[in-house]
């Protein structure tokens, strides 16, 4: 079996580290926003290259705060994609905004930022561009547009921590970005975990507020909060693996490579494209191929653990079915949810491991064709 995804070879690498920072958490007394959760915010804006950043409970927190410091909520438009995880749209709803979708591009499953323009109305607060599977957005032309029609934007890092686009990180060009520390993440936690960033002081202050029940101050609240404060633990276990995300990244797009070598001569198989002057860190290795269910699950039935992320598009989720998208609407998503695959990527993946992943998939791409 080749797993999606393998975390234990991480710890066996990386464990003494992590259980002796535990240790000192648990013989420390403190627990939670203590020395270790105000070290890793100024680690993280340091490595990120923002002024400031909020440590929280989950990215979906993260979502769901970036949208009340803002102030967006009933009434409100956020124009975003559907081709990622509910969290996005979840947010935008627990707000009481509407989420708008946009087609992605093809090529990069990314919102396209000419779908755009076409969606905005008098009633549209923000964009939620969101760095799928690693790769960044076309932040210039998001940012354009954003300019133009005075526009919040919220970055969606949640896949995407170390990614750059034209040598800047992503969560650094819109107003606040947001970033998930679950476990399968490039830099994942050992429990959930998630990071706002931020340049202005005023919005810095606000999501501290929010996540601490709406008050700056112990016992006086100045709106209506929620708990959603990083434990010590994980921000200890998160200060360790933070000096090695940059060789985890690295090792991703190498394997990334390889990939991409291995299946250079099967035309049945589009690997990922990535945008000029952008370094993907690909948190997913992710390709289209035709038949895809079947493929699936012939590579499940010979150990191999591919996965379907998001099969289904959120604007045609029974959650958003009251917002009246229909099939048809949004070409390119619904074309590519169908014929997407994720084939295993972690930093630990070995040379051998990735060709027999490969020569399994051309395998069985042929027998579903001689089958057809």
């Amino acid at each position: 079996m080749i797993p999606i995804l393998d975390s234990k070879r991480q710890y066996a690498k990386i464990g003494a580290e992590v259980e002796k920072a535990v240790c000192e958490v648990l013989r420390s007394g403190s627990y939670i926003l203590g020395p270790n959760c105000k070290a890793l915010e100024v680690e993280l804006a340091k490595y990120i290259g923002c002024n400031y950043t909020v440590t929280l409970n989950s990215g979906t927190d993260a979502l769901h705060l970036a949208l009340r410091a803002l102030d967006i909520g009933a009434g409100d438009e956020v124009i975003t994609t559907a081709f990622t995880f509910v969290a996005t749209t979840e947010a935008i709803g627990i707000v009481g905004a509407t989420p708008v979708f946009a087609d992605i591009d093809a090529d990069t499953f990314n919102i396209d930022p000419k779908k755009i323009e076409e969606k905005i109305t008098p009633k549209t607060k923000a964009i939620i561009p969101v760095h799928l599977y690693g790769q960044p957005c076309d932040m210039d032309a998001i940012m354009d547009i954003a300019k133009r029609h005075n526009l919040y934007v919220i970055e969606d890092c949640c896949q995407a921590i170390g990614a750059k686009y034209k040598g800047q990180m992503v969560g650094t060009f819109g107003d606040i970005g947001c970033y998930s520390f679950y476990p399968t993440k490039n830099l994942g936690g050992m429990g959930d975990g998630g990071l706002i960033t931020v340049n202005s002081e005023n919005l810095k202050n606000r999501i501290i507020a929010l996540r601490n029940h709406g008050g700056a101050v112990r016992y006086y609240h100045d709106e209506i909060g929620v708990n959603s404060r990083l434990d010590e633990i994980q921000a200890a276990i998160l200060r360790v693996k933070l000096n090695y995300i940059d060789e985890w990244n690295s090792l991703r797009r190498e394997h990334a490579k390889t990939y991409n070598e291995l299946f250079a001569g099967c035309e049945d198989i589009i690997t990922p494209h990535e945008l000029d002057n952008t370094y993907c860190v690909y948190h997913q290795y992710t390709v289209k191929i035709p038949n895809r269910d079947n493929i699936h699950k012939m590579l499940q039935e010979a150990g191999i653990g591919a996965m379907l992320y998001y099969p289904v598009p959120l604007h045609l989720q029974k959650v958003h079915a009251h917002l009246g998208w229909t099939k048809g609407m949004l070409p390119n998503t619904e074309k590519d949810t169908e014929c997407v695959i994720s084939l295993p990527m972690f930093p630990e993946l070995t040379l051998e491991e990735q060709k027999t992943v490969a020569s399994t998939l051309i395998n069985c791409i042929e027998k579903s064709k001689a089958l057809a």
